[in-house]
């Protein structure tokens, strides 16, 4: 059964909340899903993981893996690996994140990863998370979302797959802007201007417990092509 890494067009489009959604679904649907964050920054939470983001994941997938190979690095800022290695001095350590996660595959049938950033984000001077992407050999879900400007956004980092070589799986408009595209336009447009699968809509979630996240995730997104 196909992994996936779920990248975004851009910071804060809602990589985690739709990983978390996929994870109980895929879960609820009877697949062993684990989860993997490679690289997470931010402060420290005082209790439990680190990384929020990697809590979130953990407890939607339900999985019991170390944290030391959910989220094999964490730097505590908020910027980019390439940051933390020019303001910290601690160097991301690639053969780390592509040993955890050939450890995780082996614990359950399918990961999900999910990326930092968008698709460029830099993690050393020539080595972005497109790079990452072409060592794990998987292929991407792209989260999208509906505000003005996120077509340019969605075609580019589309174009910077297609560079790379990194087949794309689909596309997952995540509708929590108020504002923007309506889904209906974005979905038409997207699809014509990329012809990659729009897998679905994600609207805007309050209850975010796992028979609320199945109940949605599975009534938008086509799960039948996702796992084809």
């Amino acid at each position: 059964m196909n992994s996936f890494f779920i990248t975004g067009t851009d910071t804060d489009v809602g990589k985690t909340y739709v990983t978390a959604g996929l994870a109980v679904t895929l879960r609820k649907m009877g697949i062993d899903v684990g989860i993997m964050k490679p690289f997470a920054a931010g402060i420290a939470q005082k209790k439990g993981f680190k990384s929020e983001d990697v809590e979130i994941l953990s407890n939607a997938a339900q999985v019991k893996d170390p944290e030391t190979l959910l989220n094999p690095q964490f730097f505590p800022l908020i910027a980019s690996p390439y940051t933390a290695l020019k303001n910290l001095k601690i160097k991301p350590d690639i053969k780390l994140i592509l040993d955890s996660f050939k450890i995780l595959s082996k614990l359950h049938s399918m990961i999900l990863v999910e990326g930092m950033g968008g698709i460029m984000t830099p993690i050393l001077q020539d080595y972005f998370v497109t790079n990452l992407i072409k060592d794990m050999k998987l292929p991407v879900l792209i989260v999208t979302r509906t505000k003005i400007g996120t077509v340019n956004h969605t075609l580019m980092t589309c174009r910077m797959c297609q560079k790379y070589k990194i087949p794309i799986k689909g596309i997952i408009i995540n509708n929590f802007d108020n504002d923007g595209y309506s889904v209906k336009d974005l979905t038409r447009d997207l699809g014509n201007l990329t012809n990659i699968p729009i897998l679905g809509s994600i609207p805007f979630i309050e209850n975010m417990s796992d028979a609320s996240l199945y109940h949605i995730f599975k009534k938008t997104l086509n799960f039948k092509f996702l796992l084809n």
